[in-house]
């Protein structure tokens, strides 16, 4: 059988980028993320916020009661198509008691806005929360980024983009991302992810590792699909190369749905690691 991306045919492409099909309990871990924000919204204090000029540029800030304390802004993923700022409160819980802000951001989906325009929210969602921690006590010279699976290259992208990184962004955390979009545009998530090449390139954040201006600690899962696997690793080697990795860790016995949870568990390894790169 023919290949289309080094060893893979089509179907074994297609298969390493529905993480859905990968694992057998994919719809019970989802179904458990709004259930347990809805959990955290009632239990704790937040607000939301507008960041941008269309409904879905909308933040939650889950503030630690703390002046001067650091920020969290996490990106959610979801095939940059599914899911929202709600189905990700849960994040809080693992940062808030510990002296932590988190702040979930919200953004457009493919096909409301391209790619490229989601790049954009989350600058913006960067730009609008440094400007504004003063309004719930937080340092603004103290932001850290942390994505998840098409949040985290979303994260990265942001931090890359040719015309400069947040400098005010102190550190980035990403969990099992797609890095280059090569592979991702060859496997059937191109019948929603239309880019030109310039764009694919740009937007491919393990190629221009060397424009971050923060260290950058990088998680997997044991259990994230061949493909998600070999991203993280070489994403990792590349921020080696040019002196950007803070760490790399692969998180054992987790599949691709379940790091998320993780980050929501103040005693977790994920957690704690988070904690850590951000004292």
């Amino acid at each position: 059988m023919s290949t289309v991306f080094r060893h893979y045919t089509q179907a074994e492409l297609d298969r390493n980028y529905d993480q859905r099909g990968w694992v057998a309990n994919a719809a019970e871990v989802i179904a458990r993320y709004a259930e347990s924000s809805a959990a955290t919204r009632h239990r704790r204090k937040f607000e939301t916020a507008s960041y941008g000029p269309s409904a879905a540029e909308a933040l939650d800030i889950f503030p630690c009661g703390k002046t001067g304390a650091p920020t969290l802004i996490f990106i959610h993923g979801g095939a940059w198509q599914n899911f929202t700022k709600d189905d990700f409160s849960l994040v809080a819980d693992g940062f808030m008691d510990h002296g932590i802000n988190v702040v979930v951001v919200n953004f457009a989906k493919i096909t409301a806005v391209r790619l490229p325009g989601m790049v954009e929210q989350v600058r913006r969602a960067i730009a609008w929360t440094r400007a504004n921690a003063a309004g719930f006590n937080a340092d603004p010279e103290r932001l850290y980024l942390c994505g998840q699976s098409s949040g985290a290259h979303l994260a990265a992208s942001a931090l890359v983009a040719p015309y400069g990184s947040p400098a005010e962004v102190r550190g980035l955390t990403l969990i099992s991302g797609p890095y280059d979009l090569e592979p991702v545009l060859l496997s059937a998530r191109s019948s929603y992810v239309k880019l030109d090449s310039a764009e694919a390139a740009a937007l491919s954040p393990q190629r221009h590792v060397a424009r971050l201006t923060c260290p950058v600690r990088m998680f997997y899962g044991e259990h994230d699909t061949d493909e998600f696997q070999r991203h993280s690793l070489e994403m990792a080697e590349a921020a080696r190369l040019a002196g950007r990795l803070a760490g790399l860790t692969r998180l054992d016995g987790l599949n691709h749905f379940e790091t998320v949870e993780e980050l929501g568990q103040p005693d977790s390894p994920l957690a704690q690691a988070v904690r850590t790169t951000m004292a």
